[in-house]
């Protein structure tokens, strides 16, 4: 056709033409690339679901794709809220308030001296618990000014604190407290003193709950009985003590603002009293306390200038470690058994817990000077370096007041820090010698004695007289005589100091110069029933009694040192008897134990018998064996003992003020049994008259100085009394003199040329 262009065949293969072939399935490929562009076009410009976190964030390129935006911020601020309140409430749910920390618990004993100061404290803890009531309201106002002004508002944690202690942290800082008063209790009793985050957290859990189970009064009370103060005490008690020797009922203002400044630095102001340093931050933290007493409304301004003119209230004198030496140890194992024996709660595993305070009879300064007296005798008349037998030498003594029984003074040992633990005032085992033999007396007077088998008892008086001769055989009330398996002849022959014949001779002298056969006798005639009756009712224990035989009327029997003086202590009181006691009061946890009052007194002996018994031993010191103790310059009695081969040597002696009793006796640590006192002290014999007497006189010249010198009633009569069968004359009567109401003289002359030492005595004698 014209105009148009004739197309070219295409060759056909298999009937096809190949032209037409090779055109088709470029166009099918061109069609298939553009189908291919064109769906995926469609598929970029179709919509799409939105998706859920659109982070990175879709249209964003760069850096702007990572920046979450504000919705998803708080977004996340939402979900960490609400994250923490869960995990919050959820730990707070589950927490529970633990069982107070075994140490929490834990308190230390303390002992006071009669006098109301700090004797000596024991326990790992050095803490006593006290009520709210017993702290003064204003030194409450002090802590609660110092550590917590809005703890009596506040749930027991403070929101501003916290945040300040973990801005604190942030900036790299140690863990800070940020605490309440609630807290620190918490702290102080249920957790630990771990500086950690989860510790603190677990802290302000508690506080909360604490917050709401107790009252607020229950919390500062036991924030107060927690806190370490420094000078190793725990508890505001303990420290009150240790800084100002006070018991907290008497601290002011001033004192326990320093108290509550050294809460928050205790290590450093346990140390003003020594340290510049220490003294001055002390001395600015306890202004900012009064400021801040001011600030709450707690002081007034003219109370606050008044407290700053009287200055800063210094704390004493700190020795730390001070530890139960000396006679402290012995005073307070006496305490404390005495305690026990009377009130059955307290046990050696009460104790241990502590929250007790004991306190005694022991009078401080006289029981330095016994101390001071044993020390100075035994520098005098003893040289271990020279001589080995010095070396072993004990010395025991105890010191009773008589009309109360109280026990004032004892001399244990060197003491629990010198490996001496065994008290010498309350040992029993040492047997006591001629010091018996007024018991015996006394029994004699009281109940009369058998003089003639098968008659009943006729009465004594110290005129009485008895055989006093060396070797004489000795007679049963029965008139049988009195065997003896060591004498060759089977029969008890007694012996004496000294083979001296002395005939019959009264009572009296034979008490004053201590004579043994009358004695022995004389116990046989009353009877061993009835003088260990009257033993007992002048306070010696049954158990530390000899069984009956001839030497126990003359003290084969073995009481401690401290019985011994309050036998003596009741003839002093004129027959009336005390228990010699060491405790006045105990309280446990603030709470006043029943059970410690005072022991009665009784009626041991009639009047006239004990009265007659002091008249008697007033010769012991005036003419007889215990001359020595006329150095003391003031009407006394006593009695001298010393024991077979010299094993025990004692003086006891009273005047109506104080009675005393030293013992003197020889034994090796390593062979616990006694040993004979023969050339102690360079002397060929010890009496009870030697170094016994010269330490009781020192003790009580100390012990009695600023007293006047009292005297004893003059004795009633107690009739005529009768001889011994054998006797050449009948006794004239008892009394030396008609009671008349008048005191006797306060001087007893002294006899010239009065015996000090005597021969060794023999078998069954003790003088």
């Amino acid at each position: 056709m014209s105009g148009h262009r004739r197309r070219p065949r295409q060759r056909s293969v298999g009937g096809t033409r190949a032209g037409g072939d090779r055109a088709t399935g470029r166009r099918a490929a061109h069609r298939d690339q553009a189908g291919q562009d064109l769906s995926g076009l469609a598929r970029r410009r179709a919509p799409q679901g939105k998706r859920r976190i659109d982070y990175p964030r879709g249209g964003r390129t760069g850096p702007r794709r990572w920046l979450p935006s504000v919705r998803q911020l708080l977004a996340l601020l939402l979900l960490f809220i609400g994250g923490t309140a869960a995990a919050v409430g959820y730990a707070y749910a589950t927490v529970t308030i633990p069982d107070p920390n075994p140490t929490a618990l834990l308190q230390n004993n303390v002992y006071y001296w009669s006098d109301g100061t700090v004797l000596a404290t024991d326990g790992s803890v050095n803490r006593q618990n006290v009520s709210l009531s017993q702290v003064p309201a204003d030194v409450r106002w002090d802590f609660i000014a110092a550590e917590n002004a809005s703890f009596y508002t506040d749930p027991g944690i403070d929101p501003q604190g916290i945040a300040r202690a973990v801005v604190h942290m942030a900036e790299g800082g140690s863990v800070q407290s940020g605490s309440t008063i609630t807290q620190q209790f918490v702290k102080n009793t249920y957790l630990d003193q771990a500086q950690t985050v989860s510790r603190k957290f677990k802290e302000l859990l508690i506080s909360t709950k604490i917050g709401a189970a107790m009252t607020k009064e229950q919390i500062l009370q036991g924030y107060l009985n927690t806190c370490f103060f420094g000078r190793q005490a725990n508890g505001i008690q303990a420290a009150a003590r240790m800084y100002y020797n006070l018991p907290v009922d008497r601290l002011d203002v001033s004192q326990g603002a320093f108290l509550a400044a050294a809460v928050n630095e205790p290590s450093l102001f346990q140390h003003a009293d020594s340290d510049p340093a220490a003294r001055a931050q002390a001395e600015a933290r306890w202004s900012w306390v009064l400021d801040r007493m001011v600030r709450t409304g707690k002081l007034t301004p003219g109370q606050r200038a008044r407290y700053k003119a009287a200055g800063f209230p210094a704390p004493r004198k700190w020795t730390p470690g001070s530890g139960l030496t000396g006679e402290t140890g012995y005073l307070v194992q006496l305490a404390r058994s005495y305690a026990e024996a009377h009130d059955r709660t307290i046990t050696d595993s009460s104790l241990s817990r502590g929250g007790y305070q004991i306190h005694t009879t022991f009078d401080r300064k006289r029981t330095a000077a016994l101390a001071r007296a044993v020390a100075k005798v035994r520098g005098q008349r003893l040289d271990p370096a020279r001589r080995s037998v010095d070396r072993d030498v004990q010395v025991g003594a105890a010191s009773v007041e008589p009309t109360t029984g109280r026990i004032l003074a004892v001399y244990g040992g060197p003491g629990f820090d010198h490996a001496h633990y065994s008290d010498n005032a309350d040992t029993s085992g040492v047997p006591v010698g001629s010091t018996f033999k007024p018991v015996v007396l006394a029994a004699a007077l009281q109940h009369g004695a058998v003089l003639r088998p098968g008659e009943s008892p006729e009465p004594i008086t110290p005129a009485s007289k008895f055989n006093g001769d060396d070797g004489i055989e000795i007679k049963d009330r029965q008139g049988n005589r009195v065997a003896d398996p060591k004498d060759p002849t089977g029969l008890l022959h007694q012996h004496n100091d000294t083979p001296r014949r002395w005939g019959y001779i009264p009572l009296r002298k034979a008490m004053e110069q201590s004579v043994n056969t009358p004695y022995v006798q004389l116990g046989e005639d009353v009877g061993y029933g009835s003088v260990a009756r009257t033993a007992e009712t002048l306070g010696l224990r049954p158990s530390s009694l000899a069984a009956p035989s001839a030497g126990f009327y003359i003290g084969t029997s073995t009481p401690s040192a401290i019985r011994m003086a309050g036998v003596y202590a009741t003839f002093a009181a004129e027959g009336m008897q005390t228990s010699p006691y060491s405790v006045t009061k105990v309280t446990h946890n603030g709470s006043v134990l029943s059970g410690f009052t005072a022991p009665a007194t009784v009626r041991a002996l009639p009047a006239a018998v004990a009265g007659n018994v002091t008249d008697v031993l007033r010769g012991v010191i005036a003419r007889g064996t215990g001359t020595k103790a006329q150095a003391l310059g003031r009407t006394a009695a006593g009695k001298t003992g010393t024991t077979d081969d010299y094993r025990s040597a004692w003086f006891i002696g009273y005047t109506p003020q104080l009675a005393t009793s030293v013992v003197l006796f020889r034994e090796d640590s390593n062979h616990p049994q006694l040993q004979s006192l023969v050339g102690v002290g360079g002397l060929q014999k010890v009496f009870g008259g030697d170094i016994p007497t010269e330490i009781w006189t020192q003790y009580m010249r100390d012990a009695l100085a600023g007293l006047p010198d009292a005297s004893f009633p003059v004795p009633d009569s107690l009739g005529r009394g009768t001889d011994e069968p054998g006797a050449p004359t009948p006794s004239p009567s008892a009394a030396p003199a008609k009671r008349s109401g008048k005191r006797a003289a306060t001087t007893v002359a002294p006899t010239p040329n009065a015996p000090t030492k005597r021969p060794k005595c023999r078998h069954h004698k003790c003088g």
